[in-house]
C-alpha cells in the first residue's frame, strides 16, 4: 500500500522543482497595465539614464502604486537601455548601488495581490554593450544601434533567460526589435560594418557582394531576415526557460516594412501598439495569431487622446497600457493625487493617468475623490 506524500514533500518538490505561484486572474480578465520608466533620465552618454539613477527604488512602493491605480500588470525592469539590470546577482551587472534586489522582490509582492509582473529588455539598444563592444555597434546612441550578431544574440538570450530563472517574472517584455539606425520609417540605410557583412553571409546564403551592390531589395530582405532570425531566438529562449512566461513585443510602428506580415507578429503572446493610435490597432489585428493580445499605449509622446483611446480599447476588447518616467524621486505622486481632480484639468501623462486610474478601479471620467 502507498504512503501519503508527506505536506513537506511536496513542499520540497515545489521549491526544488522551481515551482511559482503566479497569478490567473488576468488570462481572462482585460489588460490593465502601467509602466513606471526607468529608461530615459539624466547623466547618461546619451539620452538614457545615468547607471544607477533610481538604484534606491522601493520595490513595495511601487506594488502599492500599482496596484493603486488597478493594474493587473507591471511593466518593470530586468535590463533597462543603459544596460544594467534591476535584480541582484545575475549576470548582467545590476544598476551602481541598487538598493533592493528590485524586480525580483517586486515579483514576489505583486503575486500576492494577484499581480503579473514583465521584466524589459531592450533588444535594439544596450549602452553598456555599445561601450564595451564597439565593432559590434552603431556606437551608443539613444536610438537602435546594435546589429543582430550572433554574439549579441547569444548574450540578449542568455540575460532573458536569467532573469526568467532568478526574479519569477511571469513575462518579457522586449522593446526595440528593430534594425539599427531608428525605430520608425524612413530608416537610414545600415551601415554595411564588417559584422554586418558577416551577417549577410549566415542569413543570404551568399557572399557580401559589396556595399556599392546592395539594393533597397536586397537590404529589405535583409533587414526582416535579422529581426526574424532574432525573434527565433528569443522566443525559444523564452519558452524553453518557462513555457508559461509570456512574451510581450512593442512597436511604435506595427505597420512598418520590417515586420509587417513577420512571424513575429503571428507567433508571440502579447502585443502592444506603442503609436496608440486606433486606426493602426485596427489594422495590425489581421497580422497577429489568433491567440495574441493587442494591447493600446497612452503616453505623452504618441499624441493621443485618453478620452478617445480608452472607451475604443474597451469596446474592442483590446488591453490598456500608460509610460513615464518618475516624477516623485523613483516612483510617481500618490494615485490620490490624480483621483482629486477632475482629469481633464491635467495634462499629458498626468492626464493619463488621472483616466486610467479611474477606469481600472471601474470609475466615471468623471469622478473626483473627496
Amino acid at each position: 500500500m502507498k504512503k501519503p506524500t508527506s505536506l513537506l514533500f511536496l513542499f520540497a518538490i515545489l521549491v526544488l522543482g522551481g515551482c511559482k505561484e503566479a497569478p490567473k486572474a488576468v488570462d481572462n480578465e482585460p489588460i490593465k497595465a502601467y509602466d513606471i520608466d526607468f529608461n530615459w533620465g539624466e547623466g547618461g552618454p546619451n539620452g538614457f539614464a545615468a547607471p544607477g539613477l533610481w538604484a534606491d527604488a522601493d520595490p513595495a512602493a511601487h506594488v502599492e502604486w500599482y496596484a493603486s491605480l488597478g493594474c493587473n500588470v507591471i511593466q518593470s525592469f530586468a535590463v533597462s537601455c543603459n544596460g544594467y539590470a534591476w535584480y541582484k546577482n545575475g549576470i548582467v551587472p545590476e544598476q551602481p548601488g541598487l538598493v533592493h534586489d528590485f524586480l525580483t522582490e517586486q515579483v514576489k509582492l505583486a503575486h500576492q495581490k494577484n499581480i503579473k509582473v514583465f521584466g524589459y529588455f531592450c533588444a535594439g539598444s544596450n549602452t553598456r554593450w555599445g561601450q564595451e563592444n564597439p565593432s559590434l555597434s552603431y556606437g551608443i546612441p539613444a536610438l537602435p544601434h546594435i546589429p543582430y550578431t550572433t554574439v549579441y544574440l547569444d548574450f540578449l538570450c542568455a540575460s532573458i533567460e536569467d532573469a526568467i530563472k532568478k526574479t519569477g517574472i511571469d513575462g518579457v517584455f522586449i522593446d526595440w526589435l528593430w534594425n539599427p539606425g531608428a525605430t520608425m520609417e524612413p530608416y537610414p540605410p545600415l551601415k554595411w560594418i564588417p559584422c554586418e557583412q558577416e551577417m549577410f553571409v549566415e542569413l543570404m546564403s551568399q557572399p557580401f557582394p559589396g556595399i556599392e551592390k546592395i539594393t533597397p531589395d536586397i537590404e529589405n530582405q535583409f533587414r526582416r531576415k535579422a529581426i526574424d532570425r532574432a525573434w527565433k531566438r528569443i522566443k525559444e529562449t523564452v519558452k524553453k526557460t518557462d513555457p508559461d512566461c509570456i512574451i510581450w513585443l512593442t512597436s511604435c510602428q506595427l505597420t512598418s516594412r520590417d515586420i509587417a506580415g513577420s512571424d513575429m507578429l503571428r507567433e508571440v503572446d502579447w502585443v502592444l501598439n506603442e503609436a496608440g493610435d486606433t486606426s493602426t490597432t485596427a489594422s495590425a489585428q489581421a497580422m497577429l495569431g489568433k491567440h495574441t493580445k493587442m494591447i493600446t499605449c497612452l503616453a505623452n509622446w504618441n499624441g493621443q487622446d485618453a478620452a478617445v483611446v480608452i472607451p475604443d480599447a474597451i469596446r474592442k476588447n483590446i488591453g490598456l497600457y500608460g509610460f513615464t518616467k518618475p516624477v516623485n524621486g523613483a516612483i510617481m505622486k500618490p494615485i490620490e493625487y490624480y483621483l482629486s481632480v477632475l482629469p481633464d484639468s491635467l495634462k499629458g501623462d498626468e492626464r493619463n493617468i488621472a483616466l486610467l486610474a479611474r477606469t481600472y478601479n471601474g470609475l466615471p471620467f468623471d469622478y473626483v475623490k473627496k
